[in-house]
């Protein structure tokens, strides 16, 4: 067995459903690479990068904001509450979540506020290095 099956699904809709050569994801201990016949695994993801290398080669990117990543012997299964292409990402709207996130922090009132603040600021740098990593493979 060469490839393995890999889901991406997020709270809205089934993002990417195919076969892979290998996965490439940040868990909570850190990098993770997946390929076919892995040990079995659940663990929580960081808000941050999927990438699914395909068998010819190519490389598919995914932004998620956190969630889970389930192993099993025939699939990998990422189910995140967002996820999206990297290619689907807005920079601009990428950059004013994260102004407005550190603003947020800035004038935090209550502990509440201040983790929501975090959990935002987290996210939209997330979105902004999946961008990053999405321009860097274009021009390779």
């Amino acid at each position: 067995m060469t490839t393995i099956r890999v889901d991406i699904v997020s709270a809205e809709a089934e993002i990417f459903s195919g076969e892979a050569t290998m996965v490439v994801a940040t868990g909570d201990q850190g990098e993770l690479g997946i390929t076919p016949r892995h040990a079995p695994l659940i663990t929580r993801l960081k808000p941050g990068h999927v990438d699914v290398l395909l068998e010819g080669g190519e490389r598919q990117q995914f932004y998620v904001s956190g969630g889970i990543l389930e192993v099993q012997p025939q699939v990998v299964t990422v189910l995140a509450d967002t996820a999206a292409r990297a290619t689907d990402l807005d920079e601009a709207s990428a950059q004013q979540a994260m102004k407005e996130a550190r603003d947020a922090l800035a004038n935090r009132t209550d502990a509440i506020e201040l983790a929501e603040a975090q959990t935002r600021l987290t996210q939209a740098m997330a979105q902004l290095q999946a961008l990053e990593r999405l321009r860097k493979n274009l021009k390779h």
